[in-house]
């Protein structure tokens, strides 16, 4: 009987502290609700020039590593497919609606040791910052090594689009 006072302070707390959590994520969705849903992958996606899985860690607002964005699928950490074709970036969220980056919408892609509460080694994420309509989002992926070195690459030729021949660079 000695305990019980005791224990149900506690669990009182906690569901106190867990429902201010939820009225902070409800709130964080309802501010965010205005924000444009991100395109879908086009049906006509040439050949990937790299496929591979990893983790989808958050979104957030360009520069802001700890503003997640919480709407339209992308405010929760998710198994995801990746896959790198010339015209953008398609990240497959597992429980999700695919999302397209568009090749014109990707302003940079690097590498990232943090973001809101995901820490690795120095390096260990991929960032991919781009526009969703007008505003400056960046994305945040854990990859091996291997695959965060091989989907740079190939980001870097979707950044930096082939010249067309004849012309001048």
């Amino acid at each position: 009987m000695e305990r019980l006072l005791p224990a149900a302070i506690i669990v009182a707390v906690l569901m106190v502290l867990l429902a201010l959590m939820l009225l902070g994520w409800r709130r964080r969705a309802r501010s965010q609700a205005e924000l444009p849903r991100p395109a879908a992958p086009p049906a006509s996606l040439g050949e990937p020039l790299w496929r591979g899985d990893g983790l989808y860690v958050a979104t957030t607002r360009g520069g802001d590593q700890l503003d997640r964005i919480t709407v339209h699928g992308l405010g929760f950490r998710a198994r995801c497919a990746i896959a790198v074709h010339p015209e953008g970036i398609v990240l497959s969220l597992r429980g999700n609606d695919d999302v397209f980056v568009p090749g014109g919408s990707l302003r940079a892609a690097g590498r990232a040791t943090w973001a809101i509460d995901r820490v690795v080694e120095p390096g260990g994420l991929v960032v991919l910052d781009w526009m969703l309509d007008e505003l400056p989002v960046d994305s945040y992926l854990r990859l091996s090594p291997e695959s965060s070195r091989a989907m740079l690459d190939a980001t870097t030729t979707v950044l930096t689009p082939a010249t067309p021949e004849g012309s001048p660079e």
